[in-house]
């Protein structure tokens, strides 16, 4: 997961709104830390659930990623506008954890990250296999190859 992220950090531009889907244990900040690495910010990209948000600054020329995890928050972009999330998405990498259904108002173009986990054993004999989805939403992604994030 964390190379993924990586991987797909060579994708994101200031202004991008990712939404992390997954059971918990899927991944999910494992690969929000790949993203870190691969945007090259500031911090230890941890799960922040405790206090909502973090934001990781650059330390190049790349945009700061803003770490969210909504899984607390049950009242969707109203209790998300407390974070001032719309400010900060214009120059940033927004990744939002459990963000299906409360953030999609954010931003006419996201990129959906769902990732499904399997236990049990896989032919190759590793025994957490992930599978995951992209799902390319507005104009801005018309133009992405995801294909070279697999």
């Amino acid at each position: 997961m964390r190379d993924l992220g990586r991987r797909l950090a060579r994708l994101l531009r200031p202004g991008d709104l990712v939404l992390l889907t997954g059971d918990l244990g899927a991944g999910k900040t494992t690969l929000a830390r790949g993203l870190g690495e691969g945007l090259g910010v500031r911090g230890a990209v941890t799960s922040p659930t405790f206090v909502i948000a973090r934001v990781h600054p650059s330390l190049g020329d790349g945009p700061p990623l803003v770490h969210v995890d909504a899984y607390r928050l049950g009242g969707g972009l109203d209790e998300m506008e407390d974070l001032d999330l719309d400010v900060s998405l214009p120059e940033s990498v927004v990744v939002v954890e459990w963000g299906e259904g409360r953030v999609e108002e954010l931003a006419d173009d996201r990129l959906h990250v769902v990732i499904e986990r399997e236990l049990g054993a896989a032919a190759d004999g590793d025994d957490d296999v992930r599978r995951v989805h992209l799902t390319a939403v507005g104009d801005r992604w018309g133009e992405a190859d995801l294909t070279s994030v697999g």
